[in-house]
C-alpha cells in the first residue's frame, strides 16, 4: 500500500431492482457479469481493485474470481451509490486516488481504464472522467483531494453532480468508441451478449 496508489473501486451493491434477478451473477463468457468487470479491473495497471457488493453479498462473493481484489460488503447498500462509494473509500485508505468502474458495464475495457490512468498521471488534476465521442461516462477517477468531497455525497447519481459542478477541474479523457451501455435490463444483456459474442 502506498500513498502514491490508484485504486479501482467496483460498485457492484446495487439491487438490480430493474432487472429483477441479480446481475452480477449472469453469466459472461468463461465467468459471471461481476466476473468479467473485476477481472478487466484487475489485468489493468490499478495498484489495487476493491470491490463493493450488498444485496446477495455471500452469493455473488463465491461467484466469481476476486484475485488480487479486495471485496467489502456494503450493509447500506439501499441508501444508494454513495453508500458503496463511502465502502470502497474506507476499504482503499491511503492512496493518490480511486478510479470508479460500474459493476453492471461490461464494455469498459482494461485498456479504456489504463488509458485513464496514463492520462492522470501526467496531468495530476482534481478528477478525470472518461469521454466516448463526446459522451460522459465511467471509468471516473478522483484525485485524494476530492476525498472530502466524495464524502459529503448521498443517494444516486451524486458524482456526476460533483463532475458537472467543477468543469474547470476535471480532465476529459478521450475514447474513441461508444459509450459502453450499463446492463440494467434482460434485454441490455441480450444485447451485450450479441455484441461481445457469447
Amino acid at each position: 500500500m502506498s500513498e502514491d496508489d490508484l485504486v479501482g473501486i467496483v460498485l457492484a451493491a446495487g439491487e438490480s431492482s430493474r432487472f429483477g434477478t441479480a446481475k452480477q451473477l449472469l453469466p459472461f463468457g468463461d465467468t459471471t457479469l461481476l466476473g468479467h468487470i473485476v477481472r478487466n479491473a484487475n489485468q489493468s495497471t490499478l495498484d489495487r481493485v476493491v470491490v463493493v457488493l450488498g444485496r446477495e453479498a455471500p452469493k455473488v462473493r463465491s461467484s466469481f474470481a476476486h484475485g488480487s481484489a479486495a471485496v467489502v460488503d456494503n450493509l447500506a447498500y439501499g441508501e444508494g451509490c454513495a453508500s458503496s462509494l463511502l465502502a470502497g473509500l474506507d476499504e482503499a485508505g491511503e492512496c493518490a486516488g480511486v478510479v470508479l468502474i460500474l459493476g453492471d458495464q461490461p464494455g469498459v475495457e482494461t485498456t479504456t481504464i489504463d488509458r485513464v490512468i496514463a492520462e492522470w498521471r501526467n496531468a495530476r488534476m482534481w478528477a478525470s472522467a472518461t469521454q466516448y465521442r463526446g459522451n460522459l461516462g465511467h471509468p471516473l477517477l478522483f484525485s485524494q483531494a476530492a476525498f472530502k468531497d466524495l464524502r459529503a455525497l448521498h443517494g444516486d447519481k451524486a458524482v456526476w453532480k460533483l463532475i458537472e459542478g467543477h468543469p474547470d477541474r476535471v480532465l476529459r479523457v478521450d475514447i474513441d468508441s461508444e459509450l459502453p451501455p450499463d446492463i440494467d435490463t434482460p434485454e441490455d444483456y441480450e444485447a451485450e451478449i450479441a455484441r461481445v459474442g457469447g
